[in-house]
């Protein structure tokens, strides 16, 4: 018996899988708007949720996990500095993770030439006013500037120090990161100690986390600093730096 118009409509689409979807963006995003859109299409109430249950009273977050948006950042290197400071620019928060995602990628990728790297510092330095949470800031201080300084002046990062403004603090320590993996510590005393009775808790982190990482490339220059200015450090900032000694001499420095 020969199929009814309706019966052919319904095989082609039991053939097909379930109720055709609208047609989506292939290839990378080629512009903020199209990046933005792509990326709070992830965005799910559970994981909104989450959000307000670690960062109560900040309604910026939509819901993306980090995951998420780093993957979509993969896709988005190209992007022009414009379309990124676009996103700079964004009220939502994982928006701008995605930025800072993009840039740190686009600035250590393999094929990235020295303009390139030179616009995304120089976007680093003009808009981080925008980079103003600690994530934002470790998303970026180290692949984009760190490594830019690896061979130049570290000049920018003394300047970023004296910032009256944490972020910018956070930053210069922690951008000391790329130094650290080419076993140059020098930079990361320097500025631990110019940090060390900074007053921002996010700061104090940051530098115990990068003296940390001193000693495992240069144990017996960390112990030397820890000798000079243990009884001055914060707590936190302590903690953090003796978080990978034994126990036991973990406890001597901070029962001292």
């Amino acid at each position: 018996m020969p199929a009814t118009p309706a019966r052919g409509a319904a095989r082609r689409r039991a053939a097909s899988g379930p109720a055709a979807r609208p047609a989506q963006q292939t290839g990378p995003p080629r512009d903020a708007a199209t990046f933005r859109t792509e990326l709070l299409a992830l965005a799910t109430g559970e994981q909104r949720r989450k959000y307000a249950r670690f960062f109560p009273g900040d309604d910026s977050f939509a819901g993306v996990r980090m995951g998420d948006v780093f993957t979509l950042a993969k896709t988005a290197i190209d992007l022009p500095v414009a379309e990124i400071e676009i996103l700079l620019d964004d009220g939502v928060h994982e928006v701008r993770a995605g930025a800072c995602s993009i840039m740190g990628k686009a600035a250590t990728a393999r094929r990235v030439v020295a303009e390139r790297h030179a616009e995304l510092v120089a976007l680093l330095l003009r808009r981080h006013d925008r980079v103003d949470t600690w994530d934002l800031v470790d998303l970026t201080a180290h692949q984009v500037l760190g490594t830019w300084l690896l061979d130049r002046p570290r000049n920018p990062l003394y300047d970023l120090a004296a910032a009256p403004d944490w972020p910018r603090r956070r930053a210069a320590v922690v951008a000391t990161a790329a130094f650290l993996r080419q076993g140059q510590v020098d930079d990361t005393l320097a500025l631990a100690e110019r940090l060390r009775d900074d007053p921002a808790r996010f700061v104090q982190t940051g530098v115990g986390w990068m003296l940390r990482v001193v000693s495992d490339v240069e144990p017996e220059r960390f112990r030397a600093f820890l000798d000079e200015h243990a009884a001055a450090m914060p707590a936190a900032t302590l903690r953090a730096a003796v978080e990978k000694l034994p126990a036991a001499e973990r406890n001597l420095w901070t029962s001292a």
